[in-house]
């Protein structure tokens, strides 16, 4: 199985007992913080996913990071997942928690990537667009800020696009005028 599939399980499992402990935000800030720390230091990753390093010389480097910092919950999930030879899931962990806790507390994630960074009022535009596509009542908009697009934006919200931007209307054209209608093609 893969690790994504596995970290979800434990992403699953890890939400209903913070739900059931009453301590769902706080372990998703603390989901949100290991999340952080294995895209900034690629050495954990490289770690976790070595079959040299015993497992609890995986755990101890857990807490020597993570103690004092995350809730007791936190330190005993990293502690079940070393015991169970499944550290290498643990970058996966924090990205599959934060998806599985969207979908619990009824959160849209939304994309949206514009020539320039947005305002204020240009925000809550794409905020109230995402809601009404989504029917959800909070929306978790990122924004993208990409000069190739030349203009007009790029929403992606779960498995949508609403794709208006200038470059994709040059491509359009393009390839409107490359057809001739006056030349029969076989």
């Amino acid at each position: 199985m893969s690790d994504v599939r596995v970290a979800s399980r434990y992403a699953k499992s890890l939400l209903e007992l913070a739900e059931e402990k009453g301590k769902l935000e706080e372990v998703h800030k603390d989901m949100m913080l290991l999340n952080t720390v294995g895209e900034e230091n690629y050495n954990l990753s490289l770690a976790m996913r070595n079959p040299i390093i015993k497992n609890d010389k995986k755990n101890a480097i857990l807490n020597s990071i993570f103690k004092g910092k995350v809730s007791d919950i936190t330190l005993a999930i990293f502690k079940i997942i070393c015991r169970k030879n499944r550290a290498s899931i643990l970058p996966f962990l924090g990205g599959e928690f934060h998806k599985q806790y969207n979908a619990f507390k009824g959160i849209e994630k939304a994309t949206v990537t514009t020539a320039m960074k947005l305002d204020k009022e240009l925000r809550s535009t794409f905020e109230k667009i995402v809601k009404q596509i989504s029917s959800e009542k909070q929306v978790e908009l990122e924004e993208v800020v990409d000069e190739n697009i030349i203009g007009g934006y790029v929403l992606k919200v779960g498995d949508r696009q609403l794709d208006d931007s200038i470059k994709s209307k040059i491509n359009a054209l393009e390839l409107k005028f490359s057809e001739n209608p006056y030349i029969k093609e076989f």
